[in-house]
């Protein structure tokens, strides 16, 4: 049997923007760190979202000692605590916009999709003779690769991957997110959607694809750690 290991450490700055590619990160009861920390709300307060505003997509938060600075394509870097920054915002997603601080305890579960799942997907995707997508739509936390069956992560209650614990919780429901390209910040469906309501409805409605998991013990945590799992 493959050992399955941690392929991928993904954490979101800013919800709903482009991700940080890590390769290790310490755990906490609370999730990833700074992980979703700050989010984009619109004129009347309410959050952005690439369902919305795909445009997101192609902001990249990058988050240092310094702080948090934003970039996007054909404009300049600035800092998070710019008195420009919303003015900045509101010209590359072409309506009002605010950077806002999300709620602490915000970012408390991490989402896990195995590479097996993604295959799956894939293998049904190309058999209609579309294109495979790339993980990134699905916008992960976690990326484990190695399990034999797709979809492993729906079965299991509890995972052990280097130092820390995760518990189950949930699977995730997909919307439409995942039909926007992350590089390009434009929406590409129909796919995955299209594919994944042949095979994967959810019980309780919607499209399952991923899972949701709770931090049970804190720890350290790197791309390669072996991932152990149990029903």
């Amino acid at each position: 049997m493959t050992v399955a290991r941690l392929s991928g450490i993904t954490y979101y700055p800013v919800k709903g923007c482009a991700g940080t590619e890590l390769s290790e990160a310490t755990l906490t009861r609370a999730g990833l760190p700074h992980d979703r920390a700050y989010a984009i709300a619109d004129e009347k307060g309410d959050l952005r979202w690439q369902g919305s505003d795909p445009a997101l997509a192609v902001i990249a938060p990058q988050l240092t000692a310094d702080g948090l600075t934003l970039r996007a394509p054909d404009r300049d870097p600035i800092p998070a605590d710019s008195a420009d920054v919303h003015a900045w915002l509101t010209d590359v997603l072409g309506a009002p916009s605010t950077l806002v601080r999300c709620p602490a305890g915000n970012s408390g579960r991490l989402h896990v999709v195995s590479r097996a799942s993604l295959d799956a997907l894939n293998r049904r995707i190309a058999a209609r003779g579309a294109a495979p997508l790339p993980m990134d739509r699905f916008r992960p936390n976690l990326v484990v690769d190695g399990w034999d069956a797709p979809h492993t992560e729906d079965g299991v209650a509890r995972l052990v991957v280097g130092g820390a614990e995760l518990a189950f919780t949930e699977e995730t429901i997909r919307c439409a997110v995942t039909m926007v390209d992350q590089r390009t910040g434009l929406r590409s469906g129909p796919e995955p959607l299209r594919t994944l309501a042949d095979y994967r409805r959810a019980d309780g409605g919607g499209l399952a694809f991923g899972a949701y998991f709770e931090v049970r013990r804190a720890g350290r945590v790197s791309v390669g750690d072996e991932v152990t799992g149990d029903a």
